[in-house]
């Protein structure tokens, strides 16, 4: 069984709301994202979603931007974001990967070698938020042949189109909370909870919310309508405000280590 199937079994039995962090992996550097990695494990995290740096994103807000950016400047590739995921095993973190990148360094490695290397790194899953479902079947066919889970997002632009979008999704579909791009927000799209609804009934796959939630009331707000809650740019801004800890000495490290572990122990639901 894939990993994420088994995890969100687990959310179902017990009758819970699986918790969905986003990191962009070497913010601010390969080895740190690996020490948060485990830091999101030990705060109670379900699924983490490996954010692979790109310079040129589609729905990636300023937050996230900033943290491509910084990652960037350190050459980070679809590879070393790849590979972090079986260095963190190797330390001990045992919760799905969800690969999160665009379709470009997807098509240098070259598709064959990609799913390769995600069943070598154990990566259950992936996201490629500008391969629109039309595009997306040979794609689809060899994460189906590797037993990894395509994941879909579906906007609340995208109401005409969901059965197509979930037709062919596996694993959970993410459904985005908010028109236009990720980032903190105050409030959702106004149509969210009939949204959720039609989506749940188009599908018996798990429902994730994300883009905008950033604070444990507004992920109290969306658990009871879904399975999962995604949390992305709140997490990467507050590795961005304790930037200083991380690339101090060991001491401070470990302060900011602990901060983001505290800031994600109290998303979770």
């Amino acid at each position: 069984m894939n990993a994420i199937d088994q995890t969100f079994a687990n959310i179902r039995a017990q009758q819970g709301t699986a918790l969905i962090p986003f990191i962009t992996v070497g913010d601010p550097d390969i080895e740190t994202s690996v020490e948060i990695l485990k830091q999101l494990q030990l705060a109670g995290a379900d699924i983490v979603e490996l954010g692979v740096p790109y310079s040129d994103p589609l729905a990636d807000g300023p937050v996230i931007q900033r943290a491509s950016q910084r990652a960037l400047r350190h050459e980070v590739s679809i590879i070393d974001c790849i590979r972090v995921a079986k260095r963190a095993r190797e330390e001990g973190v045992s919760i799905p990967f969800v690969l999160f990148g665009y379709f470009n360094p997807v098509l240098q490695l070259g598709l064959e070698r990609f799913f390769e290397m995600l069943v070598e790194h154990e990566i259950s899953g992936i996201i490629i938020p500008d391969l629109p479902v039309e595009e997306a079947v040979e794609v689809a066919a060899l994460a189906a042949k590797h037993q990894i889970h395509l994941i879909p997002l579906i906007a609340p632009t995208s109401k005409d189109r969901i059965s197509k979008i979930v037709d062919g999704a596996s694993g959970f579909v993410y459904c985005v909370s908010s028109l236009g791009v990720t980032g903190m927000r105050a409030d959702f799209y106004s149509g969210i909870d009939q949204f959720l609804e039609e989506v749940r009934d188009a599908t018996n796959l798990p429902i994730a919310v994300g883009f905008g939630i950033s604070t444990r009331e507004q992920a109290l707000q969306l658990a009871p309508k879904s399975d999962a809650v995604v949390v992305g740019s709140a997490i990467v801004h507050q590795i961005e405000s304790v930037l200083p800890l991380l690339e101090g000495n060991e001491a401070d490290k470990q302060d900011g280590l602990l901060q983001i572990q505290k800031f994600v122990r109290e998303l979770k639901v």
